[in-house]
């Protein structure tokens, strides 16, 4: 659950943020739909009930996607045949997601948090995606410096030998965001 004040995705946000970013690129059926969510969370995360235990049709109920076509009637599940598109409402839900702060440190849940906010990032005006990328250029610092600090507090043989290779890549990863920020440009 986010801190208070805190506006980091939670796993829910995440499925919400999968979905929506995927039904922006075109209408899809909800089988469809669930299979490329599911796939993507799953080699990304691995099984996980916690993230995958959330229903698509919740989006229906909040407005965020309707069904083309024939519609199902009130009280009525969606079926995996349903094409959905996503209405103005969650169009504005991914832009909000999509401009939602990633927590650290960095965990399977916050990789994947990046990943789809990579995977969308061109729906964003350059802006705000300038803005996303010096977030995880600061993520990424602030990984780094989380690290160093557990290798400075006596953490050493293979540990340390480990942590070392998770600076290294820490390191790469902010200068990757670094420099897909300046080719955004502002």
């Amino acid at each position: 659950m986010p801190r208070q004040g805190d506006r980091s995705l939670i796993p829910a946000e995440a499925v919400r943020l999968a979905a929506l970013g995927e039904l922006s690129r075109g209408n899809v059926t909800l089988g469809a739909l669930s299979m490329s969510v599911r796939g993507f969370v799953s080699r990304l995360m691995g099984p996980s009930l916690d993230v995958l235990g959330v229903s698509i049709e919740q989006l229906r109920y909040d407005g965020m996607i309707e069904t083309v076509g024939r519609r199902a009637g009130p009280g009525q599940s969606l079926t995996a045949d349903s094409e959905l598109t996503l209405t103005e409402k969650g169009r504005e839900a991914l832009r909000d997601l999509l401009r939602g702060p990633v927590r650290g440190p960095m965990t399977d849940l916050s990789k994947m948090v990046v990943a789809l906010k990579l995977r969308f990032l061109e729906l964003l005006p350059p802006e705000d995606r300038a803005a996303q990328l010096d977030q995880l250029v600061e993520l990424a610092e602030s990984e780094i410096a989380r690290l160093k600090d557990l290798v400075a507090r006596g953490s050493d043989g293979l540990m340390g030998e480990w942590l070392v290779q998770d600076i290294a890549e820490a390191e790469r990863w902010r200068d990757w965001y670094a420099a897909k920020r300046a080719a955004v440009g502002g």
